[in-house]
């Protein structure tokens, strides 16, 4: 294994509102202890933390959200909090990180607002793609799927590279279930965690590329950027004109050299209430009970206060979520219809007082 150290990209920048009322624009979901004491945030940078393998990270984020991720980070201070004007999606996100890191460095991307259960066997993931990383492959994190998930894109494996590492021969959008469980009995096909490990210089050149617009505008808005201490502000004019792409749209789809290292990590994005409900862990009742709850003659519901005590009588297969702002009340399976509330309550706050 080489013995480079990997400068660990922490991207910050999503809203989390999937997770309303818990999470909202002001207080996106990896500023919150979802499923443990520490925030996914802070989950996130210590999954990377380790002096012998990593550098200080870098994080991407929104300016809204600085002074919570300074804090939140102290005791993992990031080498640079990189402060994005508008969100511009990920593969901006990526760009700005690599134009501001060491021109020899080797990336870890990740988003802050996913759970790793098994985090030494994401690290082991790490060291054996590192070598192929630093030979100038662009490496993707494949998650051994363990049901037919329609929620997720997927990354097929084509033949081997090296121990555990295979050449990704396609990326595809979310199937449908039934194409879902016949991928899931072929076998050789990975859920695409969005987490990815590179050289800056392959990034570069990959997105030069691919995406040359979205390069020219983020270079030219780093080229021009405001440095605060451990701030750095890029320019929003330059940055304004980088078009809103997936790193997976602009570069993963097309690049020649891409590469899978498959991990069962005990993976999730917690997307939804129901994501937060499978990882548990459950009472005898298959209730996930957080806070201030008493659960009567209720079963496999997911229940959560973070503000008023919660009682729930009889109540089967619902979501209750109580914060010291709102209250959601849904059946499970109906968690995805969450933005129906959000526009419900944006409409109610726009409308004009009879």
């Amino acid at each position: 294994m080489t013995s480079r150290r990997i400068t660990p990209i922490i991207l910050s920048g999503g809203s989390g509102t999937r997770l309303w009322p818990l999470s909202r624009l002001g207080r996106p979901k990896q500023l919150i202890a979802i499923s443990g004491e520490e925030t996914m945030l802070q989950e996130t940078a210590r999954r990377a933390s380790d002096p012998a393998l990593f550098e200080a990270p870098l994080v991407v984020a929104s300016a809204d959200h600085a002074e919570a991720i300074e804090a939140q980070l102290a005791g993992t201070p990031p080498a640079r909090l990189i402060l994005e004007p508008a969100p511009r999606n990920t593969a901006a996100a990526i760009a700005l990180a690599a134009l501001n890191a060491a021109e020899d460095s080797v990336l870890l991307v990740m988003p802050s607002d996913h759970v790793v259960a098994r985090p030494d066997a994401f690290r082991a993931a790490v060291e054996a793609a590192l070598p192929f990383a630093a030979d100038g492959w662009i490496v993707t994190f494949g998650v051994t799927p363990d049901r037919p998930e329609t929620g997720y894109g997927y990354i097929r494996q084509a033949e081997a590279l090296g121990a555990g590492l295979f050449r990704a021969a396609r990326f595809t959008e979310k199937p449908d279930r039934g194409t879902a469980q016949a991928w899931l009995d072929e076998g050789g096909w990975y859920w695409n965690a969005g987490i990815f490990l590179l050289s800056a210089a392959s990034c570069l050149e990959a997105l030069a590329e691919q995406a040359p617009d979205l390069l020219a505008a983020v270079r030219a808005s780093v080229e021009a950027q405001r440095i605060d201490g451990a701030r750095a502000l890029p320019e929003p004019v330059s940055f304004a004109r980088a078009p809103s792409l997936s790193f997976d749209r602009a570069v993963m789809e097309k690049a020649p050299r891409v590469a899978v290292v498959p991990v069962d990590m005990g993976w999730s994005d917690i997307g939804s209430w129901e994501a937060l409900h499978a990882l548990g862990p459950a009472d005898p009742d298959g209730n996930v009970l957080a806070g201030d709850v008493v659960a009567v003659d209720s079963t496999g519901c997911l229940i959560r206060s973070d503000g008023p005590v919660v009682v729930t009588l009889g109540a089967r297969d619902m979501i209750v979520v109580a914060t010291e702002r709102a209250v959601l009340v849904a059946p499970l399976g109906e968690g995805q219809r969450v933005k129906e509330a959000i526009d419900a309550l944006l409409e109610r706050r726009d409308r004009p007082a009879s």
